[in-house]
């Protein structure tokens, strides 16, 4: 395994979305943010023992980026990952990454009945966007749906758009086979729990986000729990690129 991968390998565990390490929102939190429906299963603790990952990749959970690195996340440009895609925005739409080219992205994962984690990243994003003041108008948020059979293009539109009016919320509407090949990519991994019905069940996902850079390659990984100021911070490194 490359290197570089560690401390990925380490952050982006299949994370429940309520895992237990995840912090509240932030004070800030707009009071229309969108709470997690009443008939929501609650998620069970499905990322596996970081004591485990650690004995086999040799990394902490926690480890920090290389010191070399100029960011205070991971510098991920020699892995591999990530490349354009195209999925449906919230106006039913085909919106590609690629079209964000000449600005900085926080690329996330998650879905909108998620009870926690993906709001807090929303969240985070946010605060972000506001720390970086009139830059964030150089800056794009996109979070990508990893259940396409329950968020529709408006539904993820208009989730996305809760948190910052800017946000893009994307969907896959090919039956699944678009958002396969876009985790491969950032090599994401997702999987229905607690499965009550067709219609009610849980996901559990990869947390945490990419930043792409302005040329559109992905950058940078900042694992679940960064907060806006570590965001913030290395969104101006590559702003300043």
């Amino acid at each position: 395994m490359n290197s570089k991968l560690l401390p990925i390998a380490a952050a982006l565990l299949l994370a429940a979305c309520n895992q237990q390490n995840a912090q509240p929102a932030p004070s800030s939190a707009p009071s229309n943010a969108p709470a997690a429906p009443s008939n929501a299963p609650a998620a069970s603790a499905a990322a596996p023992a970081a004591s485990d990952v650690q004995a086999a990749s040799g990394a902490s959970a926690s480890a920090p980026a290389a010191a070399n690195s100029k960011f205070k996340s991971v510098d991920v440009r020699k892995d591999n990952i990530g490349g354009d895609f195209t999925l449906t925005d919230g106006s039913g739409k085909p919106f590609s990454l690629s079209s964000l080219k000449g600005k900085v992205v926080l690329l996330t994962f998650g879905f909108t009945n998620c009870p926690d984690v993906c709001p807090t990243e929303l969240l985070t994003f946010n605060d972000a966007f506001k720390q970086l003041g009139e830059q964030s108008k150089d800056v794009a948020a996109v979070f990508v749906s990893v259940d396409p059979d329950r968020d529709t293009p408006e539904l993820i539109g208009r989730y996305a758009a809760q948190f910052n009016p800017a946000f893009i919320g994307l969907t896959d509407t090919n039956g699944g086979r678009d958002i396969a090949v876009v985790k491969q990519q950032y090599r994401i991994v997702s999987a229905r729990t607690d499965i009550k019905s067709d219609r009610i069940y849980n996901v559990d996902h990869s947390s945490g986000t990419y930043i792409i850079d302005k040329k559109g390659e992905a950058a940078v990984f900042v694992p679940f729990g960064a907060d806006a100021t570590q965001i913030a911070g290395d969104i101006r490194k590559l702003l300043a690129e």
